[in-house]
């Protein structure tokens, strides 16, 4: 009697090959994806790219119009009083601790005062939630935008790469007339300022959090975006707003 596998056809062990094989491609292919998110998140190839323009030639794309401790300390009445329409956040050690999907608690209060402002117009545009390759499924933005009550847009491109195009069609208007709040000067201010946005840097919420690499990333940075002030690099200026300083409280309330 022979066995069932030499009973087998030839072209039925080749289906069978097939079908382990395309298994262990799935499985690598998972494996893979999940290992590049986690570098991903650490690793900003695109940033790495922008930054070597910006070193040689276009330093002023990294300096912020306005840089403050928080967003607690951003005069949101003036800045609509200037005409500016909306506003966007990043979200990682902008408006929460990193990696969190929940608001920074002492943030609370600004962040209302600006949705009383700006209604609808403002929204969470970040390198991880509602990113296409790290929440492919918008799992987590969905999350932020219940746990925030703001909306998160979706994109392909990593800052600092990509148009305003996505963003422009969510607000309906030029994002000259748009704020970018973010905490990374490579990242949110390069792209805010390649597009055309008000750009305010805050200082991270958490640094206990983050990976090493980017708090060496993020150290880096700041002393270049420091040195280039020192050397009277400025930003570019924002016709909506030529005083930045209009917009920047002396003190909490």
């Amino acid at each position: 009697m022979y066995s069932s596998i030499e009973n087998k056809k030839p072209h039925d062990n080749k289906e069978q090959e097939v079908a382990i094989i395309t298994h262990s491609s799935i499985r690598s292919n998972s494996w893979w994806a999940r290992i590049k998110a986690a570098l991903g998140q650490r690793i900003n190839m695109e940033g790495i790219s922008f930054s070597i323009g910006i070193l040689y030639k276009d330093k002023h794309l990294a300096m912020p119009h306005v840089f403050v401790q928080d967003i607690r300390y951003i005069d949101w009445v003036e800045l609509k009083k200037k005409g500016f329409e909306g506003v966007v956040f990043d979200k990682d050690n902008t408006i929460t601790v990193p990696y969190s999907l929940n608001l920074w608690s002492p943030l609370a209060s600004s962040m209302e005062q600006c949705k009383s402002l700006f209604g609808n117009n403002i929204a969470v545009f970040s390198n991880s939630a509602g990113l296409a390759e790290y929440d492919p499924d918008g799992r987590k933005a969905r999350i932020v935008e219940r746990a925030i009550g703001i909306k998160v847009i979706w994109h392909r491109l990593k800052k600092p790469a990509g148009t305003a195009e996505e963003i422009e069609r969510q607000f309906g208007c030029e994002s000259s007339r748009l704020v970018m709040v973010g905490d990374r000067p490579f990242t949110d201010i390069v792209y805010g300022n390649r597009n055309g946005f008000l750009t305010i840097l805050t200082a991270p919420l958490s640094l206990s959090q983050e990976p090493f690499i980017v708090k060496q990333v993020r150290k880096l940075e700041m002393t270049l975006v420091k040195r280039w002030f020192n050397k009277g690099i400025k930003p570019i200026s924002h016709s909506l707003l030529p005083d930045c300083r209009q917009c920047v409280k002396d003190e909490l309330l």
